[in-house]
């Protein structure tokens, strides 16, 4: 039997210290049930609570666990990039330490990773507020119309890709844009994206900071600039 494809699973954290302990035990504890050699990437973002100190004292409890840190905090593609950069093995799957998806269901996005190169989560219960659910939608719309259909949850924080895909799929991004950047180089580039649906949970703990109107701001921003600089990149390498 081939040996099974090793797994990095990176989780962005910033200010997360009510979550991050349990989120890292949970992702540890599925981890070792997927008989296959694997890496658990924690990504500290700037955090100016304990995130940090907690990621410390957990390297040395949790096997095949390592945290890395910038300061100061670079957005949430930013700690993406950075756990990307880190990662080693031939899959990498993503996943917020906010502790609103459920880890364990990572084995219905490995099932079908055989079939795609991207396997990307939706929400299938979305669980927040309405505001962020109608930004949601608009975003999912502005995107379709300019890159077409990519996935039916863009921005859900729970993918798991094969790792050579960043060898071609240049991610720039440091904020809320890096989904569509990558989703969309990926397609452009003819590879395969596949839904799966997941659990999302209501946050019981810390602060979101999606939803916030700079953070929304600069992803437009982002978004005109890479609609520019993707055209650009694929008419270089026809």
């Amino acid at each position: 039997m081939p040996e099974k494809p090793s797994l990095s699973i990176v989780l962005p954290a910033y200010n997360e210290e009510e979550n991050v302990e349990a989120a890292v035990r949970e992702v540890s504890e599925v981890a070792r049930q997927l008989d296959r050699d694997y890496e658990i990437i924690l990504v500290n973002d700037g955090s100016t609570d304990r995130t940090g100190e907690i990621g410390r004292q957990l390297e040395g409890q949790i096997p095949n666990f390592r945290m890395i840190e910038h300061y100061p905090n670079r957005g949430y593609g930013g700690s993406l990039k950075a756990g990307f950069e880190a990662a080693s093995k031939d899959l990498i799957a993503f996943t917020p330490a906010d502790k609103q998806f459920d880890f364990s269901e990572i084995t219905r996005l490995l099932e079908k990773i055989e079939q795609a190169d991207i396997v990307s989560g939706y929400r299938a219960e979305r669980q927040d507020h309405f505001i962020r659910k109608v930004n949601a939608f608009g975003w999912n719309t502005l995107v379709r119309l300019l890159f077409g259909y990519l996935c039916r949850d863009i921005d859900c924080g729970f993918k798991l890709f094969k790792r050579e895909l960043l060898d071609h799929v240049h991610v720039t991004s440091a904020g809320a844009m890096i989904d569509t950047e990558f989703l969309a180089g990926a397609k452009a580039r003819g590879y395969r994206i596949v839904d799966v649906p997941v659990t999302h949970l209501p946050r019981v703990a810390g602060e979101a900071t999606g939803a916030n109107l700079r953070v929304i701001a600069k992803a437009f921003v982002d978004l005109a600039r890479f609609r520019l600089r993707l055209s650009r990149e694929l008419r270089e390498e026809a």
